[in-house]
């Protein structure tokens, strides 16, 4: 039972104007962690790549593939995360349990990023899968199903946080590179912010009373009635036996204990590639056990529907992830420092900023543009902006081809075209990724949002991890000499053949993504039915 001045759940969905408050608060606590982990992804790559200020001094073929492989692992346990808040943490304790196992990686990889390095990232591994899915599934419990505010509200909490990813990827790479700092610096600066991030939850958290607490504690919420297109969430106005007190600290100890497992796996391909088709079957499996459990009329076409999308968000995060890996090393090796004749920026703060950037600006004028359209009947249905946002995804890496044919005589390209790319990549993100966070929370049943809500991030892990595999596939030979120990000339020739062979495989990338995008607009009406009239 809720204690006294607390909020109810019915006070929190009947909110005046375009957004609850509470989402402000959720926002903030979440740029922070996309500070963190956007700084850290900006620097991954050209960390392990460097050979002369510390880094790990990796192939660009190890380093795609090693990438692709960490942040596998850091979407993968999103899934286990989304699962044990579900069943026994609740959202706001696997929030603060991963925001400090997050906290303590970043600095001990400061400590000493060369030697850390794989030790640090495991904790943030795992810090970062009990934290990443819960925020998202609180942001779905502020909406009433059938609210037509949801997609502007996921599409402003969506821009809102990229304010952190933008700072982060900036100061992150600036502090990494700079000869006055340096790696350790960067690890300091996500750090420090994870902090800020934990105190503002803590601090915000009696403002989302009920939402969020552990199952069996104080209101637990539950449907009451569902129809083909809403459920109608109330929450038990009797006190709850508190019990399975032992079951959390299992799951803290269990999740501490896996760091060993997690270590060994991180640096071995083999051993990630069998881990990898592993969780995928017990993932699938487990969906089909909950889908065959369904018994509300209409649920189990729309978990079906849930999945669809899913799916094709696998297939998104393959071809969009390549901004930590080739496009990092691409960026680092390959482009001008200037922009439009006059501009001066170190181009990795472009490839891990400009993203975020255009998100921030265009993430919530496209929410408001979408409520335009459907109060005048025009708004294209979920299905369709999936469609649109891989069509939109083939011209940029079509842009990304393109840049072959600007390079000079030092096989250096366009910093101005490699932007706008990114203004055409992060269209098409916001055709996709808010709303389809959005589409699974509104497809799910109740107590399976945290978990698929995770197991839209898996898709993402099986896409950061296919990203890294098109990554080292479109490397090109690894150079007879080092980059600082290699002439002039010896530097040009690797130039030419990076950029050879990158751009040649985002003509392929280009491609599928165009066929993709047909496909999905062709099934639309297929995929309509199976979702019983939610949008």
């Amino acid at each position: 039972m809720a204690g006294q001045g607390q909020l109810t759940l019915e006070q929190i969905q009947d909110f005046k104007g375009k957004y609850p408050k509470q989402i402000w608060y959720m926002f903030l606590v979440e740029m922070w962690e996309r500070f963190c982990f956007y700084g850290m992804r900006g620097v991954l790559t050209i960390f392990m790549v460097d050979q002369v200020t510390g880094g790990l001094g990796l192939s660009e073929r190890s380093a795609n593939l090693q990438y692709g492989t960490i942040q596998a692992f850091v979407y993968a346990f999103t899934f286990v995360g989304g699962l044990f808040a579900d069943k026994i943490l609740g959202f706001k304790r696997s929030l603060v349990f991963g925001a400090l196992v997050m906290i303590a990686g970043n600095f001990i990889i400061a400590v000493n990023p060369h030697t850390f390095f794989y030790i640090g990232i495991t904790f943030s591994v795992i810090g970062t899968g009990f934290f990443k899915p819960n925020i998202t599934s609180m942001v779905g419990y502020l909406y009433k199903d059938g609210d037509h505010r949801r997609d502007a509200g996921f599409s402003l909490f969506y821009s809102g946080i990229n304010l952190g990813a933008l700072l982060g990827g900036a100061v992150c790479v600036y502090l990494g590179k700079s000869p006055d700092y340096g790696w350790a610096y960067a690890f300091i600066a996500a750090g420090t912010v994870m902090i800020i991030g934990l105190l503002t939850f803590l601090l915000t958290k009696k403002y989302i009373q009920p939402i969020g607490n552990k199952p069996g504690e104080d209101e637990s919420l539950h449907v009451v009635e569902m129809d083909q297109t809403q459920q109608i969430v109330e929450a038990d106005i009797k006190p709850v036996k508190q019990k399975g007190w032992w079951k959390e600290y299992l799951v803290y100890l269990g999740a501490l204990a896996s760091i060993p497992l997690i270590l060994i796996l991180i640096k071995n391909e083999n051993f990630t590639t069998v881990f990898m088709y592993s969780l995928a079957a017990v993932a699938v499996l487990y969906f089909l056990f909950e889908l065959f459990r369904q018994k509300e009329v209409g649920a189990k076409s729309k978990l079906i529907a849930a999945f669809i999308f899913i799916f094709f968000y696998f297939v998104f995060e393959t071809f969009f992830e390549q901004a930590g890996g080739s496009l990092a090393i691409f960026a680092d090796k390959n482009l001008h420092h200037t922009m439009l004749g006059f501009f001066t920026i170190d181009p990795n703060i472009v490839n891990n900023s400009a993203n975020s950037f255009f998100v921030c600006i265009f993430g919530a004028l496209m929410g408001l543009f979408w409520l335009w359209l459907a109060k005048r009947k025009r708004e294209p249905n979920t299905i369709n902006k999936f469609g649109i946002s891989f069509l939109l995804m083939a011209l940029s890496y079509y842009l990304f081809y393109y840049l072959r044919f600007t390079a000079d005589e030092q096989g250096l390209t366009s910093l101005g075209i490699f932007t706008l790319a990114y203004f055409v990549i992060s269209l098409s993100e916001l055709c996709l990724s808010p709303i389809g966070m959005s589409i699974v929370t509104k497809l799910s049943p109740k107590r399976l949002q945290g978990v698929m809500i995770g197991m839209w991030f898996l898709a993402s892990a099986y896409g950061q991890y296919g990203a890294g595999l098109l990554g080292a596939s479109m490397s090109a030979a690894e150079p007879v000499k080092p980059a600082h120990m290699a002439t002039a000339g010896e530097i040009i020739q690797q130039n030419f053949e990076r950029l050879n062979s990158y751009t040649e495989g985002y003509k392929q990338m280009a491609i599928y993504c165009l066929a993709a995008g047909v496909i999905l607009i062709l099934c639309a009406s297929f995929i309509k039915k199976l979702m019983r009239g939610v949008r």
